[in-house]
């Protein structure tokens, strides 16, 4: 018997502290990827293990109809946080559930169906946010989908605009697109899209998944724009490895979000494990540490790329989350990084290395990256 779905790695892990990842064998691992933005505070962060081992001698799970202190003070601290006025939270265990309830919130509210999502977007792999995913490797083995979804060009504001009119329910849109390959959004195109929503009475929808809680250098990345969602969803980092995601809506989606639930909504280990997360990365300001560590990498990748004439073609992204597109296979470059050079990293399609490493990193971790990076390129 073996797992499947997965195609399993060549490396066996056994352990992680800090930014490194240990193998079976003991090899180390410097890990530029974070299992996808997972391990915002690097692995086996101790405010976040000593959070977690004094819940789960307490109370490992009640469902979130009985209210417990721990996931009070999360829904709290995740209201005070968002941006703007999301502050009305509902808990979940993944990203790809956040965005399903965010889907499904926005048609209640609405009394719409029409969905608006971007080319090259990735939402997840349920069959609702798969349905407002782009690539069809995702898509076509399950279709048919959830109906009533409309895909615009990413950072085309005129054919957005247009797109939206009095059916739409919601549109939804990464600040940043991750899986698309690492494109920043222009604070124009952001500020049209929650024009065109706020005039058709429709619900402007960020998703949050991978570039929230410091990861692009603010605590969320639509905030560079000055441009506030009515829906915010975030998962990944948010409990620095254990399984959770966060819809946060305006008031007007609270109203009537219809019905919905969740087995599992809030465990109370797993928001211990959240509550910790949040409170280290704003009490040790990671996101102004990701801010000067992630344009400190860019520059270093900038300079080795002209000095050593590697074939990258360009690095965009904010903060931490960093994408490098080279001339050559990505894949082939970071199985390569991987196997001679013990660094972790990720595609983003495949002429882009994605970087995603611990928001903890420092320049000395940079600075190892680039060296490798180099290494194998030359």
């Amino acid at each position: 018997m073996s797992g499947f779905v997965f195609s399993e790695k060549p490396i066996g892990i056994e352990s992680g502290e800090g930014a490194y990842l240990y193998g079976e064998d003991g090899t180390e691992y410097l890990d530029f990827g974070a299992s996808y933005a997972v391990a915002t505070l690097g692995h086996d962060h101790p405010a976040v293990t000593e959070a977690v081992q004094t819940q789960a001698e307490k109370l490992t799970y009640v469902q979130a109809s009985y209210p417990v202190d721990v996931r009070t003070e999360l829904y709290e601290k995740l209201g005070t946080l968002a941006p703007g006025d999301v502050s009305n939270v509902w808990l979940c265990n993944s990203g790809t559930e956040a965005n399903e309830a965010a889907m499904k919130f926005a048609r209640s509210a609405t009394g719409r169906s029409k969905i608006i999502a971007t080319k090259r977007g990735f939402h997840g792999r349920t069959m609702g946010a798969l349905a407002m995913t782009w690539k069809d490797k995702y898509k076509e083995p399950f279709e048919p989908l959830a109906g009533d979804v409309e895909f615009v060009s990413y950072g085309d504001g005129e054919e957005l605009a247009e797109a939206v009119d009095e059916e739409t329910a919601a549109v939804f849109l990464e600040p940043v697109q991750g899986e698309g390959g690492i494109h920043p959004a222009a604070t124009e195109y952001l500020e049209t899209a929650r024009e065109a929503t706020e005039e058709a009475g429709a619900a402007l929808v960020f998703d949050e998944i991978q570039t929230g809680l410091g990861r692009t250098g603010l605590l969320w990345a639509c905030e560079a724009a000055g441009v506030e969602p009515d829906i915010l969803t975030s998962a990944k980092g948010i409990a620095n490895g254990l399984p959770m995601g966060a819809t946060l809506v305006a008031d007007w989606i609270a109203e009537d979000p219809g019905n919905h639930g969740s087995t599992f909504s809030g465990g109370p280990v797993v928001c211990a494990a959240a509550n910790a997360t949040l409170e280290t990365v704003v009490d040790e300001d990671i996101p102004g540490h990701a801010a000067a560590v992630g344009e400190y990498l860019k520059s270093e990748i900038e300079t080795a790329t002209e000095e050593h004439d590697l074939p990258v073609r360009e690095v965009r992204g904010q903060g931490l989350m960093l994408g490098v597109q080279v001339k050559r296979g990505a894949n082939r470059i970071l199985k390569n990084l991987a196997i001679s050079e013990g660094v972790l990293a990720l595609p983003a399609g495949r002429s882009v290395v994605r970087l995603l490493p611990p928001l903890i990193v420092t320049e000395d971790h940079a600075d190892e990256f680039v060296d490798a990076f180099t290494e194998v390129l030359r």
